[in-house]
């Protein structure tokens, strides 16, 4: 029996949704046919169909390949960079401490 994918909170849902249409409509617009782009994915069509439905049972690797594939990968090493992190740049600053003994 295939593995079942736990479901995932809405938002995470809609982001993936659209990754998914936009990974699609990247490929449409650089008139990459399905078949030649799950050869380039090394996946099945079907995948690269679930991929582009924004399946998140679609191995992370999977989709970082096809946005490189479509020239569109330079955003994504920087998604969880400490310079986009608020939240944990101000948890950072509260736990320093105000005076430093020597």
């Amino acid at each position: 029996m295939a593995k079942k994918t736990p479901p995932s909170p809405l938002p995470v849902q809609r982001a993936l949704k659209k990754l998914g249409t936009d990974i699609r409509d990247a490929r449409r617009r650089r008139r990459i046919q399905t078949k030649v782009m799950a050869d380039r994915l090394l996946v099945s069509r079907p995948t690269l169909r679930r991929l582009e439905q924004g399946d998140p049972s679609v191995g992370m690797a999977t989709w970082a390949t096809a946005l490189y594939i479509l020239g569109l990968l330079d955003g994504l090493a920087d998604l969880a960079d400490l310079t986009r992190d608020r939240l944990g740049q101000q948890i950072a600053s509260e736990e320093l401490p105000e005076r430093i003994s020597s």
